[in-house]
């Protein structure tokens, strides 16, 4: 942590390949020791949409994508403090529930989940974003 006056920057979390370079997006900032990232989708490492009309096949590619943003940027799931789920379609509620277990671990990270009308690919049905400690913070 800086000290009382000293500056914090925010750095850039970087991927090689960044499937997001096109949207003009960064895939999220390291601020000391905290990570906030950008709403992950089905998209895959090359850009390629995941599991149209699948919503696990989709779920499965945010939680992959969040895993490697997070990683990237000196954190992991474990590390995640709050997230939140969008979807368009509520119905997914309890799945979504099943996927906070297999994860995450208690203590659970805070959550909001919102249903929304629709997200950025007309394709996509679920999103993911999340704010987590770094380096050697840990959730208590």
């Amino acid at each position: 942590m800086s000290a009382a006056g000293e500056d914090t920057d925010a750095e850039a979390v970087r991927l090689d390949p960044d499937p997001f370079a096109t949207f003009r997006i960064a895939q999220g900032y390291r601020i000391g020791d905290l990570v906030i990232t950008s709403g992950q989708a089905a998209i895959d490492e090359a850009g390629n949409l995941v599991g149209v009309g699948d919503f696990d096949a989709q779920a499965a590619q945010c939680f992959a994508n969040l895993e490697r943003v997070l990683r990237a940027a000196g954190s992991s799931l474990a590390q995640v403090v709050k997230v939140t789920i969008y979807l368009t379609d509520m119905s997914h509620f309890p799945r979504v529930v099943e996927l906070r277990g297999e994860y995450f671990r208690p203590p659970w990270p805070a959550d909001t989940i919102v249903e929304v009308r629709s997200l950025a690919l007309p394709e996509l049905m679920i999103e993911i974003e999340a704010t987590a400690l770094a380096g050697d913070g840990r959730v208590r």
